[in-house]
């Protein structure tokens, strides 16, 4: 049983293991695979594993031996699921591994946009604080979460844990889902359209998969939506985003600020718009990235390998 892994890096740069998947096959891991090397490397596999290197329909029919792909993340967009489906071949994903980790970041960019700890940190090292005439200074507006509201877009596992959180700051919470779940138990939540939570929102979080439907969901016209003072927060997809509109809005005033950790391309452009746009925080796609997280994500794609060479494949997304 020949198992490659085609970009192995970003789930384990050094500081994890892949002994589970070493017990499971002859295991080949290569770093990274540039499009033009994915057929020369994979041709003789049984099991292929990437995380971001694509593997469509022309790929797909020169890899006469796979018979499963585990992708290493959670959204398999990359895959061609409908050409792996006619060949027999399984496709299974990693769900919920992150979850805890990309909430945290959520929050850690909105607490740097409403406090700019870093910010303040960087001037006292200046020496501002030194200098002052008072006991304390800031350079930048000091916001308070509590009675804001959070408007979460997407409200699935990730999305509701962006909701506890946001509960426990003192915030209401509007939520938008193609099917609502029973939320009954949240006194400070209601749902709402897109385009009302955009309106009511001091804070919007994009918490929704990357689907021909939701591709460029915040563009131009759905951001001139937003409140003069809302903050925009996406740790999803970069493609539900269009970069120059959130820029323009951001350099005209649209809105007040935006948290990041995607863009439409990665790694970006060196020109991405959004680099010399005002109050911008960007982070690089690191949500998932925690050791806590990648260790569950490895335990867990070694479960989902186990679990087909069982003959019961789980975490299936092409059935």
């Amino acid at each position: 049983m020949k198992i490659v892994v085609l970009d192995g890096y970003t789930l384990n740069p050094g500081d994890l293991t892949w002994e589970g998947l070493e017990k499971l096959g002859e295991l080949t891991v290569y770093d990274r695979t540039p499009a033009d090397q994915v057929v020369e490397r994979a041709k003789d596999a049984d099991i292929i594993f990437t995380n971001k290197t694509p593997l469509g329909k022309d790929v797909l029919a020169d890899l006469p031996a796979v018979k499963f792909i585990g992708v290493l993340a959670t959204g398999y967009n990359i895959i061609d699921t409908d050409t792996a489906k006619s060949k027999g071949i399984v496709v299974s994903n990693v769900p919920g591994y992150s979850t805890m980790s990309v909430v945290q970041l959520t929050f850690a960019l909105l607490l740097e946009l409403t406090l700019h700890v870093q910010r303040h940190s960087d001037s006292v090292r200046d020496g501002k604080w030194a200098r002052s005439a008072d006991f304390c200074f800031w350079d930048y507006p000091l916001i308070e979460l509590a009675d804001k509201t959070m408007g979460i877009i997407g409200f699935g596992s990730i999305g509701e844990k962006v909701a506890d959180v946001a509960t426990a700051f003192g915030m209401n919470v509007i939520g938008s889902k193609r099917h609502q779940t029973d939320q009954s138990h949240r006194k400070n939540f209601r749902w709402a359209d897109i385009p009302e939570l955009l309106r009511e929102s001091d804070v919007v979080s994009v918490h929704t998969p990357l689907t021909p439907d939701t591709q460029g969901l915040m563009n131009k016209e759905t951001l001139a939506l937003m409140k003069p003072s809302a903050f925009l927060l996406n740790t999803s997809r970069g493609p539900l985003v269009v970069d120059q509109d959130l820029a323009d809005a951001l350099n005209n005033g649209v809105i007040a600020g935006a948290g990041i950790d995607v863009l439409s391309k990665e790694p970006p452009a060196a020109d991405n718009p959004l680099f010399t746009a005002k109050n911008c925080l960007i982070t690089p796609h690191i949500a998932w990235a925690t050791k806590e997280a990648r260790t569950r994500l490895m335990a867990i794609t070694i479960d989902n390998l186990s679990a087909f060479l069982a003959g019961n494949p789980v975490n299936v997304v092409n059935k």
